[in-house]
């Protein structure tokens, strides 16, 4: 179990062996599940440094969004930990882990939509309402349209746009590390690129990400490192491009969709 000073000066080898980013976030050893005695996740670990948008696929049932619940407090950590700047924030409840810089966005359910967008956004800063008006700058910058129509109520959108007012609303608490959960699951082609073009964009401007998808090949693509989870293990971890083109991911988990990239 690493302690609270070897985390926190932890840093991240680049590819010519130099120290590059402070280690930020960290899974050791979880197993959990959502059935007494039934472990989903059975060691995973996962490490997650400044700067970084890391991937996170699999399966289905590998236990990705599990491993994203875990990391959040939404399901009990049996064993293991997880430290936020070597803080151990393990179990702690969503609200004091939105306080410290962590935001969430599920797949399903996640937004408001008898709310407007603005009185979306709004229930995303809660805990600073005096900040609104200076985030929702930063938000509507980065999702223009959630600008444009935030007298709209959220359930007339689309599901592309739903999505872009739950992402924003985890944003509006100027978040160190966002969590998202299948954000391009069944949306258009169109809205799928628009997505990952956000989640490079949000990443670009200092936002920390873990992304469980799965499109596993377009993730790759966009992620600075990936893992691949099977039976809630670490099956393969390296960076995007490793994982992109390594033979025996693509004939166990990516087919013959990477092989076209």
């Amino acid at each position: 179990m690493t302690d609270q000073a070897s985390a926190t000066t932890s840093v991240r080898p680049d590819s010519a062996g130099n120290g590059k980013g402070e280690l930020l976030l960290r899974a050791d050893h979880l197993v959990a599940g959502y059935v007494p005695e039934v472990n989903i996740l059975n060691g995973c670990e996962l490490d997650l440094y400044e700067g970084e948008l890391v991937g996170i696929i699999g399966p289905n049932g590998a236990g990705k969004s599990t491993l994203l619940k875990g990391l959040f407090g939404l399901i009990p950590i049996r064993e293991g930990a997880v430290r936020l700047r070597g803080e151990d924030i393990t179990g702690l409840a969503a609200h004091s882990l939105v306080s410290k810089g962590l935001g969430y966005v599920p797949q399903n359910n996640n937004v408001f939509p008898s709310l407007s967008v603005e009185e979306n956004l709004q229930m995303g800063i809660y805990l600073r309402p005096k900040l609104f008006e200076q985030r929702l700058d930063f938000v509507a910058g980065l999702f223009p349209l959630l600008g444009d129509r935030r007298k709209q109520r959220a359930g007339s959108l689309s599901g592309g746009e739903r999505q872009m007012v739950a992402m924003g609303r985890a944003l509006m608490m100027d978040p160190s590390v966002l969590l998202l959960d299948e954000p391009s699951a069944g949306l258009s082609p169109a809205f799928q690129d628009q997505v990952f073009i956000r989640c490079r964009q949000i990443n670009a401007a200092g936002v920390s990400i873990v992304m469980v998808e799965q499109n596993a090949s377009r993730c790759l693509q966009i992620c600075h490192r990936g893992y691949v989870l099977d039976q809630g293990r670490n099956a393969y971890t390296g960076t995007g491009r490793e994982l992109l083109t390594d033979p025996k991911v693509i004939e166990l988990y990516l087919g013959t969709l990477a092989k076209a990239h």
